[in-house]
């Protein structure tokens, strides 16, 4: 019998929970599924036969290393951070491990034990990462039989709200971790234009925006998103002249998002203790230079000379100039903005959310150069049922039933781009409602 453990029963693990413990009633399977919480494990697992909810904190080193140790498979559903705890614990028991993540520097560093040891590693295996790269991969490796040359590759991906979801002057909510959101964008991110490299600091990240259209459903803006280089590599695009991964967001998202960039509020660097009755008003102003002759309105406008009313009123929207008191108090910028987010940008019961992926190629042969646009839209259910979830959660889920069946024979630190692995998920996602479209314009003169 076959041993799979899942570590982490929030909500992204939804459709990976369900795909795989309805395996453990048609296949030689048992599922264990561990959380700090094991009633909500409990009720993610519904009593299905051959499966068991069990508590976990990660700093009982004792019980962590057991349950590993009575796994054959182990998939880890937790913060990025923890990833490398549960793999080292995975390569000393010689486990296989299974996330969605992005594939770390302490993972990377695990290489040669991984492959000497004959386990298999597969990280970034959800969404973004995930799905951006097995349905990349498709083309890319589909272009080379026909012996055009691929010159740009741009590949947006974003966590949104449905449009009949979009209730507020953001046009956004929570759909995945706050924090993440929050802090998307710190450090620098990088890619490849024409064949110049360029760079993009934090506080530029939300001004240097490419406007993005997805047929029925509108307009997005996007950012680009982390280091964009080191997939030349990986999708074997070594000499491609454009190359950029980038984030979606709708429009004027990215312009309101900015001001708090600007006014230090999404910060990790330094705790604040501010009164206990301080609003959101003070808490603004606190970021504000000091005019005993102007309001808060006013100093925020002459400080942001670009402002505009769409701006302004979504950062109205959030109770900036009301005296609303703070959720939290004590804490970093970052995370006291996060306090006043998380009530505002809260998925209502009956929200649906919506990912949309857009891939744009363009491709270069002797008849000049075409461009093929491929686009996912995926809408959830409802607010548990995401559609993050489920994009997040089935590509995994797949892998793991995939490796378990003998179907998936590779070994190592691997990422999805190998044909033996997204071929079979994207044609499994498919029939799961996870469908791309393609559009192919005809051959410019442009060489």
């Amino acid at each position: 019998m076959h041993r799979i453990l899942i570590i982490g029963a929030g909500k992204s693990a939804t459709y990976l929970i369900d795909f795989l413990a309805d395996t453990c009633s048609t296949k030689d399977r048992s599922l264990t599924l561990v959380d700090l919480n094991p009633e909500l494990a409990e009720k993610r697992l519904k009593s299905r036969k051959n499966t068991f909810a069990k508590k976990l904190n990660m700093e009982d080193s004792e019980n962590r290393r057991r349950l590993i140790r009575e796994s054959d498979v182990v998939i880890s559903m937790l913060p990025a951070l923890l990833h490398p705890r549960i793999a080292q614990d995975c390569l000393d028991l010689g486990k296989h491990f299974f996330s969605a993540s992005y594939e770390s520097r302490e993972l990377r560093a695990m290489r040669s034990e991984i492959e000497k040891k004959g386990l298999l590693f597969l990280n970034e295996c959800g969404l973004d990462p995930g799905i951006d790269h097995m349905s990349a991969m498709k083309i890319i490796d589909e272009v080379k039989t026909t012996g055009e040359e691929i010159i740009s590759f741009k590949s947006f991906t974003g966590g949104l709200l449905a449009p009949e979801s979009e209730d507020n002057p953001w046009k956004y909510k929570f759909t995945w971790n706050p924090r993440n959101v929050v802090l998307a964008g710190k450090g620098l991110s990088c890619y490849v234009e024409q064949s110049q490299l360029k760079y993009v600091p934090y506080h530029q990240l939300f001004r240097r925006i490419e406007k993005i259209h997805v047929d029925g459903v509108g307009h997005f803006d996007g950012y680009p998103n982390r280091d964009s280089l080191e997939y030349r590599e990986i999708y074997g695009l070594k000499g491609i002249p454009t190359l950029l991964r980038g984030t979606l967001r709708r429009e004027g998202f990215c312009k309101a998002w900015d001001i708090f960039i600007q006014l230090g509020m999404t910060d990790e660097s330094l705790s604040l203790s501010l009164d206990q009755n301080s609003s959101l008003r003070e808490f603004l102003n606190s970021f504000l230079p000091f005019d005993p002759n102007r309001t808060v309105e006013e100093k925020l406008s002459a400080l942001i000379p670009d402002m505009d009313y769409e701006t302004f009123e979504k950062i109205q929207w959030l109770g900036f100039f009301s005296d609303r008191k703070l959720p939290k108090t004590k804490g970093t910028p970052a995370e006291i903005l996060q306090a006043i987010l998380e009530i505002d940008w809260a998925l209502d019961q009956r929200d649906r959310d919506m990912i949309v992926m857009q891939h744009l190629f363009e491709l270069k042969s002797q008849s000049g150069i075409r461009k093929l646009t491929s686009s996912l839209v995926c809408i959830g259910e409802n607010s548990a049922y995401t559609a993050m979830a489920k994009t997040v959660g089935l590509p995994l889920a797949l892998a793991v039933d995939l490796f378990l069946d003998g179907k998936i024979q590779s070994k190592g630190l691997q990422l999805p781009v190998l044909p033996e692995i997204y071929v079979p998920i994207l044609q499994q996602l498919e029939k799961e409602g996870i469908v791309f479209t393609e559009k192919t314009e005809k051959p410019s003169l442009r060489l």
